[in-house]
């Protein structure tokens, strides 16, 4: 099967290029000006041919949680927002701790058919932080990962040794960096506004700590770790001294860190209730300097739907979390390139090379040979956000009513239209 993409203009880890792109058995078989094929023809003109987006950092809530989200749903939101590779973490009910759940969702990703989807196993059973879950069946089934995200893994010693079992199946820790005895039940940034509006803190400390435990584990066992979801000023500056050591971290962060402050949570809606929380206008600041200089390795969304339900009640009782899937491409080119931060092909490498290379993926990169996972998007084309148009099934974004730039006109994986407006 034949599909030529004529007219757009490509964005290759070179750079950006005016050139026709044919796609072959689902692989892109040639990028070149002027290619001329008899195949069904799909026109980009004016439009640039991004590569699909990995976001390895989603939760499809499926098994156990489908009211808030399943795997069709969340594929279908992918796929919309240009991701043609989610990586779903394992706090679902059960915990994906073992090879059946893993199997499982494989199963129901490849019946649904949309976007491709690799599991994370848990680090301990059950996420209990007490022992290490099977990794070595969990990664026979597929998983690509492990982590306890929600919960940081508080024994160093089990953390230590699950570093080490990882590592020897070709898997990294996924850190969730949180000390949860300092959070102390707090759900908003402490400072000027947690004060303010009388709602409970949390110190930056709290990730820190984590954080520095996470990347001297890494140090002294010579094994690289990821840090997921950074938000503090003073988190980046430690991942920025460990990497100028020398030391394997790798580090990402999220939309609602380079363009929100907690100066949304003023208005109580619980929409902007996020774990960890928006901090402020110098952690906003420092996490756009950390994605410029190299320090932040990836932008993925840490996608939590949930349900009304979930959202609509007092502001302590509200779940964490942002339905960030649809959105994050349109975020991030807004406030990252159209800014001037950083160029089109850097944001790919954000969003697309840097999650391919961490996790050992297929992809990543539109050059001849890889596999036909395409965005093509509208950069010029504004638009404004509203979660109820959203097609997960969560609708609790904080970013109602923005005005943003790049709208995802078609969503290709492995050579197939997955997404079309």
């Amino acid at each position: 099967m034949k599909l030529l993409i004529k007219n757009g203009i490509v964005v290759t880890p070179e750079g950006e290029k005016k050139a026709d792109l044919l796609i072959e058995n689902g692989r892109i078989a040639a990028i070149s000006p002027d290619i001329r094929e008899k195949c069904d023809v799909l026109n980009a003109e004016g439009k640039y041919l991004f590569p699909g987006i990995i976001d390895m950092h989603v939760h499809l809530r499926e098994p156990g949680f489908e009211g808030k989200e399943d795997i069709e749903s969340g594929c279908k939101a992918a796929v919309k927002g240009g991701v043609t590779q989610v990586c779903c973490m394992p706090n679902t009910n059960p915990v994906n701790d073992n090879a059946v759940v893993t199997t499982y969702i494989k199963n129901r990703a490849a019946e649904v058919s949309l976007c491709k989807v690799n599991p994370i196993g848990s680090i301990t059973k059950g996420q209990n932080g007490e022992s290490l879950s099977e990794m070595g069946k969990m990664k026979a089934a597929g998983i690509v990962a492990v982590s306890d995200d929600g919960k940081s893994v508080d024994n160093s010693y089990i953390m230590r040794l699950a570093m080490e079992y990882a590592n020897d199946f070709g898997l990294k820790c996924l850190c969730h960096c949180e000390d949860k005895n300092l959070v102390d039940g707090g759900v908003v940034n402490e400072g000027y506004n947690s004060t303010l509006t009388g709602l409970k803190g949390s110190l930056r400390a709290a990730e820190d700590i984590m954080i520095a435990r996470d990347i001297a584990l890494s140090e002294s066992l010579n094994i690289p770790v990821h840090i997921c979801h950074v938000s503090t000023y003073s988190g980046i500056e430690i991942i920025r001294s460990a990497k100028s050591r020398g030391v394997k971290v790798t580090a990402e962060t999220c939309p609602h860190y380079f363009v929100l402050t907690d100066d949304i949570i003023t208005t109580y809606d619980t929409n902007t209730k996020v774990n960890p929380p928006v901090r402020e206008e110098k952690d906003r600041q420092a996490v756009l300097c950390g994605l410029k200089d190299g320090t932040i390795d990836c932008v993925v969304t840490d996608h939590a739907p949930h349900s009304l339900k979930d959202k609509q009640v007092e502001y302590n009782l509200a779940a964490f979390g942002i339905s960030g899937i649809e959105t994050s491409f349109a975020l991030s080119y807004t406030y990252l390139v159209k800014s001037g931060l950083i160029s089109l092909t850097e944001l790919a490498e954000k969003m697309c090379l840097k999650p391919a290379e961490i996790l050992d993926l297929e992809g990543g990169k539109l050059v001849v040979g890889a596999p036909a996972d395409i965005a093509i998007v509208d950069i010029d084309k504004k638009f404004t956000i509203d979660g109820s148009e959203f097609v997960s099934k969560g609708k609790n974004t904080p970013f109602n009513g923005y005005e943003v730039y790049g709208v995802v006109a078609c969503t290709i994986v492995d050579g197939e239209i997955k997404y079309k407006v």
